[in-house]
């Protein structure tokens, strides 16, 4: 089957919140937008909240809780299909990695310059 099947991955991006209700955002070494949410893809067998807590934990050190599900979303140009969740920080402590060399925790008024279906995830997640 997966020799006559297409295939496509599976992004997982997420808006974590800390207590004052500010949004995590990362500084990504690789991206033309260097701020942004956090994610990544799934791994086989990986659920896509076990998957974006994986990938935060990775790329940052911090620990999170991966709650709701917010959107999801496809790229027909790209055979990817990305899952939007919303979470919360539990700990953890920031160890920039060769991914992200900075984080913030932003209130809505105060976020860097961003792409426009990041700011749409934030604007309906901050409405739950």
């Amino acid at each position: 089957m997966r020799f006559f099947q297409d295939q496509f991955l599976i992004g997982v991006t997420g808006i974590i919140f800390n207590d004052r209700k500010e949004v995590l955002l990362f500084k990504h070494t690789y991206r033309s937008h260097s701020w942004s949410l956090p994610g990544g893809y799934m791994s086989a067998g990986e659920h896509p909240r076990e998957a974006l807590e994986r990938e935060i934990k990775e790329e940052s050190g911090f620990i999170v809780s991966v709650d709701q599900a917010l959107k999801t979303r496809t790229d027909r140009d790209s055979a990817r299909l990305d899952m939007c969740y919303v979470g919360v920080l539990i700990g953890g402590n920031f160890a920039p990695t060769h991914e992200v060399s900075e984080y913030g925790f932003f209130a809505q008024d105060k976020m860097p310059l961003l792409r426009k279906n990041q700011i749409f995830l934030i604007d309906e997640a901050i409405r739950l």
